[in-house]
């Protein structure tokens, strides 16, 4: 008997030292390591959704989002990046878009992409032993190695490269007067759906026409048809997950609402407003739900964390086949509306149903929280064997209602910044890059297709904007020296909040672009900059010159 209790004393021992070892990430919130669905929207504009005021009132119902809003979390301070690549870079890789390289993609036929020694959602939740899997748009580039199924997806299915627009070049109903060779041109390069497991063969399934046609037997399916196919994948994958053991991680992306919008045939006019968009969103808010539906059909609910969001803030330069934000700006800018977005996260259980959260938390933490859930570190070198940093921090602690996100500032980028065009730190939001005056030629309200995304860069001078964004979401009144009591204390958080990230570009310096917009010439000064700027910054660090007043 004696013997007995003294084995069993060891035994707890070996278990209690065991535990101990285990890292306090994992055992925060791992007991069993929940499955993960995230599902990525394209371009939802913040108001458009019930949730946020849109739905009904915008003439477009949206009783599953309603619904996910009722049964956890939503978020009214959830920041994505300007664009759709830099948008999806940071949520796939939880790091600033410019560290990866990824600010930009390349055009259709030009390869390139997500650099190989970049970690994922995927690869990361791979460590832990998660099945992986994506559909819909991947946006991240056409090299074989930046491709999902060579990034830590162990399956693709019906993946999609580029963004609608690119997928009407070859069309010569959309364009008849381009060029016969240029056209095919576009139709050799353009891939057309893929999909294909890891270290396997990647098949082309169909090719993308602007058209409304689905006729993958004869080879091509229209953008119409594009979701209704993420949805079907979406769906075969939960079936065969409820029969495995191993916890999975599902990444959806649905191809609406970018434009050009053009609604599934079963969506037509079914929206309150009859528009494309309108009817897209419809059709975006019946796919998630039946997801969700068969999630809870197949009895995966209760260990499943559900997170919705989008790659970027409304694109209202293409209006009205476009989304709304209440916020200044439009996707391609440094203001609110081009970063703030629409986000969600459903954990039976664990999230208090009906929940909010104002946290600044954004689609760079998505990497942090799943690798909390999943009860791993995050890496410390590249999947090269070199040092890297991440600029992701855990949300879960908000979502279980245990504590405040660790996250005190937001850095704003447009395509070629390395010192971010706008800051937030707290509730003041300090704004460098007027890119295309954010409307200001037409009264600061109205966009013009000339302005927000097609603007030039334009930097203030001396200060920036300040804007106290709990008093002023809008972007309208600029605190810093335009009231009565100077302000230029302001600065002070911002210049920190900047020092120390650019301090990190030394230790870690960003890869090679993998695209590169049109910025201006070069010049011989930018010439002799460059070859004196990294020196600086190794010896003096960085830091913006404090204006005293006048």
């Amino acid at each position: 008997m004696t013997r007995t209790i003294h084995c069993i004393l060891a035994i707890l021992a070996i278990c209690i030292g065991t535990i101990a070892s285990i890292p306090a990430q994992a055992q925060s919130i791992a007991g069993s390591k929940p499955n993960i669905l995230l599902i990525v929207g394209d371009d939802v504009g913040y108001g458009d959704l019930g949730p946020y005021l849109g739905g009904n009132a915008r003439g477009m119902p949206t009783p599953n989002f309603d619904q996910l809003a009722q049964q956890g979390m939503m978020f009214t301070t959830f920041y994505a990046q300007p664009s759709c690549t830099p948008g999806r870079a940071a949520i796939q890789t939880g790091r600033i878009p410019n560290r990866s390289g990824m600010t930009t993609v390349a055009f259709q036929g030009q390869g390139g992409g997500l650099p190989a020694a970049e970690w994922t959602l995927a690869s990361v939740l791979k460590q832990a032993g998660y099945q992986t899997y994506f559909t819909g748009k991947w946006h991240l580039g056409e090299a074989d190695y930046a491709l999902p199924n060579a990034q830590g997806y162990d399956e693709m299915k019906y993946a999609f490269l580029y963004h609608l627009n690119a997928y009407t070049y070859g069309d010569p109903k959309w364009f008849p007067a381009m060029d016969p060779e240029l056209r095919k041109m576009f139709a050799e390069v353009t891939k057309g759906s893929l999909s294909g497991k890891a270290g396997g063969k990647v098949t082309e399934d169909f090719k993308v026409n602007g058209e409304y046609v689905d006729t993958p037997d004869k080879g091509i399916v229209g953008i119409p048809f594009l979701d209704a196919y993420v949805e079907k994948a979406a769906l075969e994958f939960l079936d065969e997950a409820k029969k495995s053991s191993a916890p999975f991680f599902i990444n959806v992306n649905f191809m609406k609402v970018h434009q050009p919008n053009l609604p599934a045939p079963d969506f037509e006019h079914k929206s309150l407003s009859k528009t494309k968009y309108a009817d897209s969103i419809v059709e975006l808010d019946t796919r998630v739900g039946n997801i969700l539906k068969k999630l809870d059909d197949l009895g995966l609910r209760e260990n499943t964390v559900v997170f919705f969001t989008t790659d970027n803030g409304a694109w209202q330069d293409v209006y009205p086949d476009a989304g709304y934000t209440p916020f200044r700006g439009t996707k391609g800018t440094v203001r609110e509306g081009g970063n703030r977005v629409p986000a969600f996260v459903r954990w039976p259980g664990k999230v208090q149903p009906h929940s909010k959260s104002d946290d600044i938390v954004g689609g760079l933490d998505l990497m942090a929280s799943f690798a909390s859930l999943a009860g791993v570190d995050l890496p410390k070198k590249d999947r090269d064997g070199k040092p890297m940093i991440f600029d992701s921090y855990d949300m879960t602690p908000v979502w279980l209602g245990t504590g405040k996100s660790e996250r005190k500032s937001w850095f704003y980028f447009t395509e070629n910044e390395l010192s971010p065009g706008a800051v937030r730190v707290g509730q003041y939001k300090y704004v460098f890059n007027l890119r295309g005056d954010d409307g200001q030629p037409t009264g600061a309200l109205a966009v013009d297709t000339n302005l927000g995304w097609k603007g030039a860069e334009k930097y203030v001078a001396t200060v920036p904007q300040v804007f106290d964004l709990w008093q002023d979401p809008q972007e309208r009144y600029d605190i810093f020296m335009n009231n009565f009591t100077e302000s230029t204390w302001a600065l002070v958080p911002a210049n920190e909040a900047m020092k120390k990230l650019m301090q990190t570009y030394v230790e870690y310096p960003p890869r090679k672009l993998q695209s590169e917009s049109y910025t201006g010439p070069i010049t011989l000064s930018q010439y002799q900059r460059f070859a004196n700027i990294r020196e600086a910054l190794e010896k003096q660090g960085f830091s913006l010159p404090m204006p005293t007043g006048n």
